[in-house]
C-alpha cells in the first residue's frame, strides 16, 4: 500500500481517510513519526488539509501529538486496550438487543456468507488478511444492524483502537502463525453461536456468546502483550 494522491472533493475529509488507512493498514507502524510536510507534498495538497486531519485523527486517539517532538501513530497500553474491550462488550451486547428486532434478510445473508469465509483455513499472510476483513465485516454488521448511528460511531472508533493493538501484538510476537488452527477454530465456534442466537432471535443467548467470544478475544490479545514484555 502507498499513500495516493488525492482529488479535491474536499481536502481534509481527503486527507483524513487516507491518513486513517494508513494506520490501519500497517503503512504507517504504531509508534512512527509523521512528517506533515512529507506527507502533505505525497498527497498533493497543502499543509491546512493535513493538519486539520491529523487533529481529527488525535482526537480520535490514533495520533499523538508531543510538543515539542513531533506527531507518532498513537500506540496503546495494556490499561487502554483492558479499558477499550471493556466498552466493546457493552456497545456489542446493546447492538445485540437491537438488532435482533431490526436485522433485515439481506444483512443476515450477508452474515451467513461471511460465517462461510471465516471457516476458510488461514495458511498464510494473504489468508490472514482476508479473515480479519471478514470478520470485521461480521462484527460490523451486527453493529449497522442495530439502527444506531452514535453506537456506530463510537464503535468504529474503539475499533480502530484495536486494530493498532493488534498490529503492535503481531509485530511483537512472529510466532503466532504455529496458533492459526487451534485460535481460528475455537474462534469459528464462537462466531456460529452467535449467528445461531441471531437466528433464533435469542437476546441472551446472543448477549451471552458476544461476552464470551469478545473476552476469548480480549485475553488472546493481551496475552501476546505480555508475553513479548
Amino acid at each position: 500500500m502507498k499513500l495516493r494522491r488525492l482529488t479535491r472533493k474536499r481536502a481534509t475529509d481527503e486527507v483524513y481517510e487516507s491518513l486513517r488507512e494508513a494506520i490501519l493498514t500497517r503503512y504507517f507502524r504504531p509508534g512512527e513519526r509523521l512528517q506533515v510536510d512529507e506527507i502533505a507534498d505525497k498527497l498533493g495538497v497543502s499543509l491546512t488539509p493535513v493538519r486539520h486531519a491529523v487533529q481529527q485523527l488525535a482526537n480520535e486517539g490514533l495520533i499523538e501529538i508531543k510538543p515539542r517532538s513531533g506527531t507518532f501513530v498513537a500506540t496503546l497500553s495494556i490499561e487502554d486496550i483492558e479499558a477499550t474491550f471493556e466498552v466493546r462488550i457493552a456497545l456489542e451486547c446493546l447492538a445485540a438487543e437491537k438488532a435482533i428486532e431490526r436485522i433485515k434478510p439481506n444483512e443476515l445473508a450477508r452474515i451467513e456468507d461471511l460465517i462461510e469465509a471465516l471457516s476458510q483455513p488461514v495458511t498464510n499472510e494473504e489468508s490472514l488478511r482476508k479473515h480479519e476483513k471478514a470478520n470485521s465485516e461480521l462484527h460490523q454488521l451486527l453493529i449497522d444492524a442495530a439502527g444506531n448511528k452514535r453506537l456506530a460511531e463510537i464503535y468504529n472508533g474503539l475499533n480502530a483502537h484495536l486494530t493498532i493493538a493488534r498490529i503492535h501484538a503481531a509485530e511483537r510476537n512472529e510466532s503466532r502463525n504455529t496458533e492459526f488452527g487451534k485460535r481460528f477454530e475455537i474462534e469459528q465456534a464462537e462466531h456460529e453461536e452467535i449467528v445461531a442466537a441471531l437466528r433464533a432471535r435469542d437476546v441472551a443467548r446472543m448477549q451471552s456468546a458476544l461476552r464470551a467470544h469478545i473476552a476469548r478475544a480480549k485475553s488472546t490479545l493481551m496475552n501476546a502483550w505480555q508475553q513479548q514484555g
